[in-house]
């Protein structure tokens, strides 16, 4: 009987589509705005979208223009407790709402103003709900405290894998060694540096990594885009993500007019840097006025994409996925379980292992086999994204229509709407149990609620020099 019990929980182990998951996928497909639900739109096909914390510890002790946090964000004190408290509470929603699998942002102001220990339970604390988390951070960290952060007070490892999102641009001041950049290539010494130490840490503890670059794109750093990309392709990053400045957060720090550096303008930038055409349609991640993905990797010097949106045949891979591998958890999936459902799928729909061979064929050779040979057979994925953030003045009287049930009539504000419809990346509040667009979050709802937090948790005394872990604290901004 025993042998039988254990049998029966492998096979449940191993069944290749979680029903609570699918659910989730097919409430998130019916959210949707019709014209979202293109043959490409990922959400609802195999991903409820992103998610980030907020109000947990707004503070950052950089100072950047633009930036999107409220006025009062430096003004609010880095607290522990509060963190955990709340990163739980925001999950718990999540969890509930969105379904047992995602993606999700340990994101506020700098996270490694968190003491290690905390920040390693507010990471634990999300894998506890289901979520692969992603810390965000400026860059300026030292190694003691990510070997802090991987290692516990006991001396054992507490994650096998950790997940980091860098910000670096020249817009961003204060950094150690480096006040004020004069160029985006004078950062390059930080970016590798940065990726380095995950290198590190790999090799003296076995953690693995995933480590993506972000910038923010204005009309003063727009012509340098492509050549971070080409400087910086080979430091380890497995994304570079860009975002064109909006009129977001503290107006304060409004120094551009940021618009003149269109979408448009930016992704073919990031064409040129990458030396490739990247096709955004293949794979679309809400509204695409929002969000370019383009998927690939390198053999040596040359990006290829995954898929040829050219080519019919790669046109059809991408629905056999949706088809069959669309509702499959990768996220967070041990890799036997995970290899034990693609058999499952594979005995059961015979037409897939078929499908995966020719693609595998074709991408070879596009790629050139002899270039493979001379790579050693070595592939580098390389993730590039466009994230355009919407104007305060456009979000804020979109969103309050939405929120009364009427849609606009201004072409602009309807726009807007749908884009809040369609928003891939949602932050929870378990207070009213809504899930908001991060647009309305950053443009309607910080101001308000980091005024709240100043007078929950007002500054200490203000330190100077190396904070415990190895990252600085700072007052006020």
């Amino acid at each position: 009987m025993r042998l039988l019990a254990r049998l029966r929980a492998v096979e449940r182990l191993t069944r290749p589509y979680d029903p609570e998951f699918t659910a989730a996928l097919e409430r998130r497909w019916t959210e949707l705005p019709v014209g979202a639900r293109t043959p490409g739109q990922v959400m609802g096909r195999h991903a409820v979208g992103c998610e980030g914390t907020h109000g947990v510890f707004p503070k950052c002790n950089l100072k950047c223009t633009p930036c999107y946090h409220s006025r009062d964000a430096n003004a609010v004190r880095v607290d522990g407790p509060h963190t955990l408290e709340n990163v739980g509470a925001q999950l718990r929603l999540l969890r509930e709402r969105r379904g047992p699998r995602a993606h999700a942002q340990l994101i506020g102001g700098e996270v490694s103003l968190l003491a290690p220990d905390d920040h390693a339970a507010a990471l634990e604390l999300m894998r506890a709900h289901g979520r692969e988390p992603m810390s965000f951070t400026h860059g300026d960290v030292d190694y003691a405290y990510l070997r802090a952060l991987a290692v516990g007070p006991d001396g054992r490892r507490r994650f096998s894998r950790l997940s980091f999102a860098a910000h670096f641009d020249k817009f961003m001041y204060g950094r150690r060694g480096i006040e004020r950049p004069a160029s985006e290539r004078a950062l390059n010494p930080y970016r590798r540096r940065f990726a380095a130490k995950f290198v590190k840490l790999r090799r003296e503890l076995g953690v693995r990594y995933f480590i993506a670059h972000n910038m923010t794109v204005t009309p003063g750093n727009l012509d340098e885009v492509a050549d971070v990309i080409r400087d910086c392709g080979r430091m380890g990053y497995g994304m570079f993500s860009f975002q064109p400045a909006a009129h977001l957060g503290d107006e304060r720090r409004w120094k551009e007019p940021y618009r003149t550096a269109t979408p448009d303008a930016v992704w073919a930038e990031i064409e040129r840097g990458a030396g490739a055409r990247l096709d955004y349609r293949l794979f679309e991640h809400g509204d695409v006025r929002c969000n370019r993905v383009a998927y690939g990797f390198y053999v040596g010097d040359r990006w290829h994409p995954v898929l040829d949106g050219a080519d019919p045949r790669d046109l059809t891979v991408r629905e056999v996925f949706f088809r069959y591998l669309g509702r499959v958890n990768f996220t967070g999936t041990p890799p036997p379980v995970l290899a034990a459902r693609l058999a499952r799928i594979a005995v059961r729909h015979p037409g897939v292992v078929a499908t995966g061979l020719g693609w595998l064929v074709r991408t070879v050779r596009r790629a050139g086999p002899l270039r493979l040979l001379r790579a050693g057979l070595r592939v580098r994925p390389v993730t590039f994204v466009m994230h355009t953030f919407m104007d305060a003045a456009d979000v804020s009287p979109a969103w309050e229509m939405t929120r009364r049930g009427e849609t606009a009539e201004d072409p602009r504000l309807r726009a807007t709407q749908d884009r809040l419809a369609a928003c891939h990346y949602a932050m929870a509040h378990p207070e009213n149990g809504t899930l908001v667009p991060a647009c309305v979050q950053h443009a309607v709802l910080d101001p308000a609620e980091n005024a709240a937090l100043r007078k929950l948790l007002p500054l200490a005394e203000v330190r100077t020099g190396d904070a415990p872990g190895g990252s600085r604290s700072c007052g006020s901004a």
